[in-house]
């Protein structure tokens, strides 16, 4: 299980690179970190933009930069 919070999110998972991105491991956004992905493979993510939003797939830059990525 993982908390609600992505920087929480960010805290307990492990570092990984983006070279070693698996489907299943964690994309994370924006400093402070406030928005989270799942990495599905080949460059791409699942998530959900806002609140409003439904969830869809997008490129692993759609969000900009990634600043770290996690293994749950």
């Amino acid at each position: 299980s993982l908390p609600h919070s992505s920087r929480v999110q960010y805290d307990v998972t492990r570092r990984v690179s983006a070279a070693e991105l698996q489907p299943g491991d964690l994309v994370f956004y924006y400093s402070p970190i406030s928005h989270v992905a799942m990495y599905i493979g080949n460059g791409m993510i699942v998530h959900a933009p806002n609140s409003r939003s439904v969830v869809r797939t997008a490129s692993m830059g759609y969000m900009g930069t990634p600043v770290g990525y996690g293994r749950p």
